[in-house]
């Protein structure tokens, strides 16, 4: 005949909580605990990312749009989405054209651009009424759009 003996398991209270790692190794003199995990830091404040980006914008600010020539097929305000446009020997995509910002007397407009070959985005903006003098290019890097020279434009 087979005696089976029963074992009785301390259980633990659940209000009880358990015992403090204090009392836990009360006799143990040589205890050593694990380091504290070293805590993350947090991003730039807004008065040192406001610092930075200031930096960054004085520096390509200073990007002067020298002479360059242009050559039209039809007006800008007709470009379109699938039309494309030649900058210094680099055909880029339309994406879209739309009106930036409507001041009082004029609108500043933007186009959008893709080059399919590296695949970056880029950004002509001009005044609807000063085209040939305010034309601008733009190249999209992270999340800011920075101005870039150019020489020669067509679409």
């Amino acid at each position: 005949m087979v005696v089976k003996k029963k074992i009785k398991l301390a259980k633990k209270n659940v209000k009880d909580g358990g015992v403090s790692l204090d009392d836990a190794f009360a006799d143990d003199e040589d205890v050593n605990y694990a380091q504290s995990k070293l805590k993350k830091k947090k991003g730039l404040s807004e008065d040192e990312l406001d610092g930075e980006l200031d930096g960054i914008e004085e520096k390509y600010e200073s990007v002067q749009q020298g002479t360059y020539t242009m050559s039209a097929s039809k007006p800008i305000s007709q470009l379109k989405r699938g039309d494309k446009i030649d900058i210094d020997g680099v055909i880029y995509d339309i994406d879209a054209h739309y009106v930036l910002i409507n001041h009082e007397s004029t609108k500043e407009m933007a186009i959008e651009i893709f080059n399919s070959k590296n695949e970056k985005d880029y950004q002509l903006r001009y005044f609807d009424d000063q085209v040939a003098t305010t034309i601008e290019f733009y190249e999209l890097q992270e999340i800011m759009y920075i101005k870039k020279p150019f020489s020669k434009i067509s679409w």
